[in-house]
């Protein structure tokens, strides 16, 4: 430790560590390079909400687990700031069909942040095979009614998978009386947070004693929401021109097999990849469609492309 000394100190039975050189106030030595520059980016502590709710439901920061299960979150969102930066843009693009969709199932829009974590509001896939914005697994997704095979996985289509996220909630909010557990029990499961409540004898998620990832779960989902719904508090500096919009979209139905999609394409006024942007959930090149099952296929508006 080259130029610096270090101090014992005794205060009140408690021993302190003084190392001099460095000064714990912002003001002191630092081991950022400026390169002549005027002052060196600084990483600041998060002054925490004094309330929180999710769907209405009153969150407790009473005890010091809590809280620091609380800041580790909102640390680890605010200060990855490419993330974030992009989660406000695809905001402003989703949310208002999210919203649009829980509203007419009877679902709180909070739990539209539940996409958020699961997927960066992005079509991904898990490790596990999980799939789309709600990441459903291809097990749920059929016993949900969604229609996943090689030619067509509608866990792709935000607004039908965004259904079938509304009513595995309500089942579970209807089982546990807590949006908090069922949002809990979309990462857990609901046999899992049931045998959890039964064995440590608690009827509340913040009661329980929870593997790490699902311990973690509400708590990155109220970063996010405190996060989204405050941006300039923590930090972030954007005009509505920055983030991202929707393409409005007009829809043909069909009932019949397609053959080739980029031919279909060219016959509605757009290009293959287009066609594939509004429609993820077309896996292949053509749609088989044997069943003769009425399919509802987004077309962007002219002038948008």
């Amino acid at each position: 430790m080259k130029n610096k000394t270090i101090y014992l100190s005794w205060l009140g039975g408690i021993t302190f560590l003084l190392i001099s050189g460095f000064v714990f106030n912002g003001e002191g030595s630092t081991a950022l390079k400026s390169y002549g520059n005027a002052s060196t980016y600084k990483v600041y502590a998060l002054n925490l909400p004094d309330t929180l709710s999710f769907a209405d439901e009153k969150v407790p920061l009473n005890s010091p687990d809590l809280i620091e299960r609380l800041d580790r979150e909102l640390l680890v969102n605010t200060y990855w700031q490419s993330n974030m930066m992009l989660l406000i843009k695809r905001a402003n693009k989703y949310f208002p069909t999210i919203e649009k969709i829980l509203e007419e199932e009877g679902v709180p829009k909070d739990l539209k942040y539940l996409s958020v974590i699961e997927s960066s509001l992005d079509n991904a896939i898990s490790p596990a095979g999980a799939k789309g914005f709600w990441q459903i697994m291809k097990t749920t997704g059929r016993e949900y009614g969604l229609e996943v095979n090689s030619n067509v996985d509608e866990r792709y289509h935000l607004e039908l998978s965004t259904r079938v996220a509304a009513k595995y909630l309500k089942k579970a909010k209807n089982k546990f009386g807590s949006w908090t557990l069922a949002a809990a029990s979309y990462n857990r499961g609901m046999t899992g947070i049931q045998r959890n409540l039964n064995l440590q004898k608690v009827d509340s998620y913040f009661d329980l004693r929870l593997g790490q990832e699902t311990s973690r779960y509400v708590f990155r989902i109220l970063a996010v929401k405190e996060i989204l719904e405050n941006p300039s508090k923590y930090g972030y500096v954007f005009e509505q021109s920055d983030l991202y919009s929707s393409v409005p979209v007009r829809y043909h139905g069909l009932d019949t097999a397609i053959s080739n999609l980029a031919t279909f394409a060219q016959k509605m006024g757009v290009n293959y990849k287009i066609l594939k942007i509004h429609n993820p959930w077309l896996l292949e090149n053509h749609l088989n469609n044997n069943s003769r099952k009425h399919y509802e296929i987004a077309i962007p508006e002219k002038g948008y492309y």
